[in-house]
């Protein structure tokens, strides 16, 4: 069975970094591609960052430049490394799969074949 499990979750205060592990199993992990999504309380899920089968990446704007997506096909684990937290980074943080030759079955940035439980990341002032 597909599991995406989550962890590295937790508080911290704005200007600190944080670093988020997504440990996938069940599926051959380097055919997929990965991404990162989050909704905070009142919006909607967005789109954070994602990392092709082939190491392309793609960030949302406003963490650009904070964030970076990385993946360790050895040890079937997305990460994502984040630095200079914001207030407006608190959020639920998902983790999300696609195959590659799937990705024509799921269009647009928030649509993903399998996805994680969540880890909650808190940003205090």
């Amino acid at each position: 069975q597909v599991q995406l499990v989550e962890s590295g979750g937790g508080l911290v205060q704005a200007g600190g970094s944080l670093r988020l592990s997504c440990a996938a199993s069940g599926l051959s992990f380097s055919n997929y591609n990965m991404g990162w999504l989050r909704q905070a309380p009142g919006k909607e899920r967005e789109f954070v960052a994602r990392m092709t089968w082939s190491d392309i990446t793609d960030y949302e704007d406003s963490v650009k430049g904070r964030f970076t997506i990385s993946r360790d096909n050895a040890k079937n684990t997305v990460y994502l490394q984040m630095n200079s937290l914001k207030l407006e980074d608190t959020a639920i943080y998902y983790c999300a799969a696609v195959h590659k030759l799937r990705t024509g079955l799921y269009v647009g940035r928030k649509s993903y074949e399998y996805w994680g439980q969540g880890t909650q990341v808190t940003v205090s002032s």
